[in-house]
């Protein structure tokens, strides 16, 4: 190619064979890297961070068919040729007039390294000009954009493993509320044992119940947003919750270890939180689409997260308000222990899982912002017309940090402990072996079911038994149920409703 530099052809085969080394290196040390931490979680029996594994390995799987694409279809795209006006429409930056060397590309046309077009670039300009046209996007661009989506995707990855990192240290902080309640006598004579519990005078209710009228209901939207920034959740919140749930769902256990349910159930909600899904690239879609020069659409972006944040904080300390409200309004006095109950109408539309994908976006877009500051800052330079003005720059920084730091410490933690004040609870109740048993035996029944229904529709002319028999299924599924009930400490007596796990 003239001017190409120097092709594979001419190229010296220890060149090539000591970048070849280095490149497949690198790739099998993080291959190995993460097969051997799936293995650890197998073997510590991690089964959600296995998972969770699992779709970063998928993710990582995307952004190599992205990069695939993207290097197979670079020079057929850059020769699809647009005309000189509607390139120049929605520029993210203004072109220098003076400099006509830019008007047959886009805006990405330098990198880091400040060298000029490449030969690619030329020749498809020089293809689309011969048309009195402009190239739809040079390959410079494409190799940018290639760079900008894989630099989007692991910083997602690596700041949403900062998050549950730090949401689990802080949750391992209630462990000694947990224990201090395991190590309590339960027995039958206290069960028997009439007690009687001051409502008003009650740790929990002091601190979140504020009275009754519109003035206090207003003081108590105000008095959540303020309790996420310190001690969101203390020993009479956690320890309440923990009596409601358990009295709810675990009814004949009072010494369900609570606590381990709860780092169960999150790491089974990373699961989800880690993946980008489809609706979060149309994000990313249509920022890239509105970040037009002067609009400053990234300026005001970076405020969407930490508004998000602030209002679902705010939200679940409200909910735990909302439950102190509910006894206090009602009781002066009750017998037993204060027990708050469960429900889904506390939640907006009644659904605990809208505040996951809420925090799942929160999580994206604060990712996508800090990784655009990097990239631009990276590929183009402080002085970059895309990263704007300092009075810019840094109050996006400043609310990028402040939005991750506040997310694990206060909002990650909080989420755990209010989801579970729904009115189901999660598969993670039961151990991942349970579970496991459990998914099989409702295999098995689905398949033996069919059979059934197959053969009894071939059938003709027979009669049709009036006494049923128990089936050998349904005798496993009660001996299954019996050995979890002893692993899990007795599940609850009723019937409850469990949220499949998507």
């Amino acid at each position: 190619m003239a001017g190409g530099g120097t092709t594979l052809e001419y190229t010296p085969t220890w060149v090539v064979a000591l970048v070849c080394s280095v490149i497949v290196s690198i790739s099998f040390a993080v291959e190995r890297g993460l097969h051997r931490a799936g293995k650890h979680f197998d073997k510590n029996d991690q089964k959600q961070l296995s998972g969770a594994l699992q779709k970063v390995k998928e993710e990582l799987m995307l952004l190599g068919f992205i990069s695939l694409l993207l290097s197979v279809s670079q020079s057929r795209i850059a020769k699809i040729c647009i005309s000189k006006e509607l390139s120049e429409k929605l520029l993210p930056c203004k072109k220098p007039k003076e400099d006509k060397s830019l008007n047959d590309n886009s805006h990405f046309q330098l990198s880091f390294t400040g060298r000029h077009l490449l030969a690619g670039d030329s020749a498809a300009g020089d293809y689309c000009s011969q048309k009195g046209k402009a190239p739809l996007m040079s390959i410079s661009a494409l190799h940018e954009l290639h760079i900008f989506i894989f630099v989007l995707a692991i910083a997602h990855i690596i700041f949403c493993l900062l998050t549950i990192l730090f949401g689990t240290m802080k949750i391992m902080q209630w462990r000694k509320w947990e224990d201090k309640v395991l190590e309590k006598d339960y027995n039958a004579d206290e069960v028997i044992q009439k007690k009687y519990t001051a409502v008003r005078e009650h740790d929990f209710i002091r601190g979140r119940f504020l009275g009754v009228g519109k003035a206090d209901a207003c003081f108590g939207w105000v008095h959540s947003f303020m309790k996420q920034f310190l001690a969101s959740v203390n020993e009479s919140d956690y320890i309440t919750m923990r009596l409601g749930f358990v009295t709810t769902h675990c009814k004949t256990n009072p010494k369900f270890n609570f606590h381990k349910y709860l780092i169960r159930a999150l790491n089974s909600d990373f699961k989800k939180v880690v993946g980008i899904s489809w609706y979060l690239w149309v994000f990313v879609v249509l920022f890239l689409l509105l970040n037009i020069a002067a609009w400053h659409v990234y300026f005001w972006l970076a405020f969407l997260p930490l508004i998000l944040l602030l209002a679902v904080g705010m939200k679940l300390e409200h909910i735990i308000t909302d439950l102190a409200h509910e006894v206090a309004e009602k009781h002066i006095a009750v017998e037993g222990d204060l027990v708050v109950r469960p429900s889904d109408d506390l939640f907006w539309f009644k659904s605990p899982r809208l505040v996951l994908f809420l925090i799942h976006f929160i999580l994206f877009q604060n990712s996508f912002e800090l990784a655009f500051i990097f990239f631009i800052f990276a590929q183009y330079g402080f002085d970059s017309c895309i990263m704007g003005q300092v009075k810019f720059i840094i109050p996006r920084l400043v609310i990028g940090v402040l939005v991750q730091l506040l997310c694990s410490y206060s909002t990650l933690p909080l989420y755990a402990l209010v989801a579970q004040m729904g009115s189901s609870f999660k598969g993670a109740i039961f151990t991942d072996q349970a579970q496991q048993q459990i998914a099989g035996w409702a295999k098995s029944a689905k398949m033996a079911k069919k059979k059934g229904s197959t053969h009894a529709g071939s059938s003709h002319g027979g009669s049709l038994n009036p006494i049923a028999t128990p089936s050998p299924k349904s005798i496993q599924l009660q001996s299954l149920l019996v050995k979890g009930s002893s692993q899990q400490s007795h599940l609850s007596e009723k019937k409850p409703e469990i949220v499949e796990e998507k």
